[in-house]
C-alpha cells in the first residue's frame, strides 16, 4: 500500500468499525466490506440528479449513478464526508438528510475490483447549478423519474450496481428523503 493511498474504515454487518485498510485494498478480490455513503439529489421539479462517472475512475467507469458517492476518511462523521464529497465532485453544497443505510456487494467484471459496502444513502433538494470536476465526474444531467425508471428497465447496464439497488428505496421516500408523499 502506498503512503499516500487514502484509507477506507472496515465495518462489521452493524457499521461497528472493525480497523481501517487501503481503499484499493478494500476493494480486490471479494471486497472487505467498509463504510460508504450514496447522496442522492432532485432538484424543485423532482428531477434526479445524476453523474455519469469520469473514465478515470478505477471501477465502474463511465456508468451512470447517483449525484456523487465515496467512502468517509478514518474519523471524519459520515455526513460531513457526504457534503465534501458533494462539493468536490459537483461544487455543490445543500441540505442533506440520511434516509437508509444499507449492505451490498458487488464484482466489476471490467477490472475485477468488488464493492462491499455498508451504504449510508442522503437525499437532498439542491437548487444549484452543479459545477462537476471532470477528474470525477464526465456528464451530469436532471431526469425526470418516469424516464430514469424506463432508462433502467431498458438499459441497466447503463447504472451503478448501488444506483440499480437504492434506486427504488430512494423514490419511495420522495423527495428529501423524509418518505413524505413529494409531487413530482
Amino acid at each position: 500500500m502506498s503512503e499516500t493511498e487514502p484509507r477506507v474504515v472496515l465495518v462489521d454487518e452493524s457499521d461497528r468499525e472493525t480497523g481501517t485498510l487501503g481503499k484499493l485494498a478494500a476493494h480486490e478480490g471479494e471486497g472487505r466490506l467498509h463504510r460508504a455513503f450514496s447522496v442522492f439529489l432532485f432538484d424543485a421539479e423532482g428531477r434526479w440528479l445524476l453523474q455519469r462517472r469520469a473514465e478515470g475512475k478505477y471501477h465502474f467507469p463511465g456508468l451512470w449513478s447517483n449525484a456523487c458517492c465515496s467512502h468517509p476518511v478514518p474519523g471524519e462523521p459520515v455526513e460531513a464526508a457526504a457534503r465534501r464529497r458533494l462539493a468536490e465532485e459537483l461544487g455543490l453544497s445543500c441540505p442533506l438528510r440520511e434516509a437508509f443505510s444499507f449492505v451490498y456487494r458487488a464484482k466489476s467484471e471490467a477490472t475485477g475490483l468488488a464493492e462491499h459496502e455498508y451504504d449510508h444513502v442522503f437525499t437532498g433538494i439542491c437548487a444549484e447549478e452543479a459545477r462537476p470536476d471532470p477528474a470525477e465526474v464526465a456528464e451530469v444531467r436532471l431526469v425526470p423519474e418516469d424516464e430514469l425508471r424506463a432508462e433502467m428497465a431498458a438499459h441497466p447496464e447503463r447504472f451503478t450496481p448501488w444506483f440499480r439497488l437504492a434506486f427504488a428505496r430512494v423514490a419511495e421516500r420522495g423527495l428529501d428523503g423524509s418518505g413524505r408523499q413529494a409531487t413530482r
